[in-house]
């Protein structure tokens, strides 16, 4: 199966009403996909799917619901999960939750693919796993110490889909995300990334929150990149447990988003400093070599054109009011 061979395949998106997984399932329907979706809708919005709820299955159910999870991979060749509790902060505050959603809820998904004969699992893992590596760029393989409750969630996961595929001859391909942005991430709460945060605040006219100097750095993915991750690795021909990075492969400090969020809004906005957070790494950059090679991957939109794409939509009348 490669990218353009998905028409008529049935596939599954969990967290498919959220920011990336809302996104997925409009590229897979643009390939012909017979999709269905799982969302328990705690972070997911159904305005996310509205313009295509005619044409997916939506179930409204929860990964810790164990049957839930076997009768939405019933039937199913290729399954995307997406779905997870997020936020570096949340899972500080409440590690049960997080570690009982991205992990539990990721081991029922995953047996239920098993006893579904599910061909191939494509599953969101995130470049936090690198924990407190220093090496620049983070390379697969060079993992340092999980500096937070979510960080080792999504480390237990990719120990949870390589024991799946060693044990029961399964198919996984981790994705490790690495700042992804755009159109339908969330700006409100006290959750939101840092992006959409800074959007938020430059369109309320506030000044937007920097923790800490300004000058840890990230790699910021756009979500039509992370996106087409997705769909390559769905047609990759690689076997058991894989993992690659998903990213830019360049790195901007905070300082500077700061400074082209409001410029891409016509703006000049002076950010406000606070204490660093607990959890936060330094800096991040991936390196691509592995996705390059095991999925074909490169990323196509740098920062200043995906913040122009960004700014479009929270700009718009469509967004609504932003706190």
């Amino acid at each position: 199966m490669t990218v353009h061979d998905l028409a008529g395949v049935s596939v599954l998106v969990t967290g498919g009403a959220g920011f990336i997984g809302s996104h997925l399932v409009d590229a897979l329907l643009e390939h012909g996909a017979v999709v269905r979706v799982l969302d328990n809708l705690a972070t997911g919005r159904l305005e996310n799917l509205a313009h295509c709820r005619d044409r997916i299955e939506l179930v409204e159910a929860d990964l810790r619901d164990r049957e839930a999870c076997r009768a939405v991979c019933d039937g199913r060749r290729v399954v995307f999960h997406q779905a997870a509790l997020g936020s570096v902060p949340r899972s500080i505050e409440d590690p049960v939750t997080t570690l009982a959603v991205n992990v539990q809820g990721t081991a029922h998904l995953f047996d239920a693919c098993r006893l579904a004969g599910v061909e191939r699992v494509v599953y969101a893992s995130s470049s936090s796993v690198y924990g407190d590596s220093e090496e620049l760029p983070k390379v697969e393989g060079r993992e340092g110490r999980p500096l937070s409750p979510y960080a080792a969630s999504k480390a237990m996961t990719e120990e949870l889909a390589a024991v799946f595929a060693r044990t029961y001859s399964m198919t996984l391909v981790g994705l490790r995300y690495f700042n992804v942005y755009g159109p339908r991430q969330d700006p409100e709460g006290p959750y939101a990334a840092v992006i959409p945060r800074f959007f938020g605040a430059c369109l309320a006219d506030r000044s937007p929150v920097i923790y800490g100097d300004g000058e840890q750095s990230r790699d910021f993915t756009f979500v039509a990149d992370a996106v087409t991750a997705n769909l390559l690795a769905a047609g990759s021909t690689e076997t058991g447990a894989t993992v690659s990075n998903v990213a830019s492969g360049r790195r901007t400090t905070v300082n500077e988003l700061a400074r082209a969020v409001a410029g891409s809004l016509g703006l000049v906005s002076e950010p406000l400093h606070e204490a660093p957070r607990t959890g936060d790494v330094r800096d991040s950059l991936a390196d691509l070599t592995r996705a390059a090679r095991l999925l074909g991957y490169a990323p196509t939109t740098d920062l200043a054109a995906g913040l122009s794409r960004t700014s479009s939509y929270y700009s718009s009348d469509a967004v609504g009011t932003l706190p």
